[in-house]
């Protein structure tokens, strides 16, 4: 006996790629990235890209929580999805519940009162909170240990790290005095594990590049991708996709000795005084609060694109 199969109820070929995510995503541990931000891309230093999603029925309209700042934030995840792990729903209770005190409106740009009263109990709570969010992002990444899923987050953390102590402000940024007036921003591309330099100037650029060819020798440097933005005012040092959690670590310290390196370079006043700092209180390192044990862990997270 043959099986009759027909198509006549088969609909349209561009039907079979409908684009929309049909997954709940409340309890949800994501990840996100700048392009998936709705309001105010960018986010501040204490951002990890790792957020616990509130309220998430439709992929493209997500409230979540950042798991490094504990600042709301929604996101359109429709087009990249990336699902590392999951909460419980008393864990989702509770995180609602401390957000609820401390929410900010993303579109009147109103400031929660513990930001407005520095020193009061208010801000303690806030601190807590999100003592509390980051513990819970480090238990998720030591569930999952190193993967090509986790490593943009464990970038952005050890990235992070080198920010605070190098130029700490608003921003995940090193910045730099590379001329007269000229300052050059660097960030890190975290997909691409990638140091990106923008400079005022297509000549600023020039320039940096041959210091650059200099300070990190035997990495490949010239511009960014086509379509990144302020294509001509920028160059990028590549550093490598590191396979496991020992090679992102050194990826960090070199990226680390090479921005010293600039900074003593440019303004070996700020360099001293920098220094002066870290030889103090020492290099902050969260990524040692990790114990994956084995670095070549491969977590099973759900990866949708």
């Amino acid at each position: 006996m043959h099986r009759m199969i027909t198509t006549e109820s088969r609909p349209e070929a561009m039907a079979d790629v409908p684009g929309i995510c049909e997954l709940a995503l409340t309890r949800a541990v994501v990840q996100y990235r700048r392009a998936h931000e709705l309001y105010r891309p960018g986010g501040r230093i204490q951002d990890i890209g790792l957020a616990v999603v509130l309220e998430g029925r439709f992929a493209s309209s997500v409230r979540a929580i950042d798991l490094g700042s504990a600042r709301i934030k929604y996101l359109n995840l429709a087009s990249e999805l990336v699902v590392l792990d999951w909460v419980y729903d008393p864990t989702l209770t509770h995180l609602r519940s401390l957000a609820a005190a401390d929410e900010e409106d993303p579109q009147a740009g109103r400031k929660p009162a513990s930001a407005e009263r520095p020193g009061s109990a208010d801000q303690a709570d806030s601190q807590e909170f999100r003592r509390y969010c980051f513990n819970l992002a480090l238990r998720v990444l030591n569930r999952r240990g190193f993967s090509s899923l986790t490593r943009p987050t464990l970038l952005r953390i050890g990235f992070r790290d080198i920010c605070k102590d190098l130029d700490l402000h608003e921003n995940t940024v090193v910045r730099i005095v590379t001329g007269r007036g000229t300052v050059t921003r660097v960030h890190l591309d975290y997909e691409a594990n990638a140091l990106v330099f923008r400079a005022s100037t297509r000549e600023g650029a020039q320039m940096l590049e041959g210091v650059l060819r200099e300070v990190f020798p035997g990495l490949p440097v010239g511009r960014p991708p086509a379509d990144a933005p302020d294509r001509a005012e920028s160059r990028q040092v590549r550093f490598g996709i590191p396979v496991d959690f020992d090679e992102l670590r050194t990826s960090l310290q070199r990226m680390r000795g090479g921005l010293s390196h600039l900074i003593a370079r440019f303004e070996p006043e700020r360099f001293r005084a920098v220094g002066g700092i870290v030889s103090t209180f020492g290099e902050r390192a969260t990524l040692n609060r990790l114990s994956f044990g084995d670095s070549d862990a491969v977590g099973s997270g759900l990866a949708v694109h």
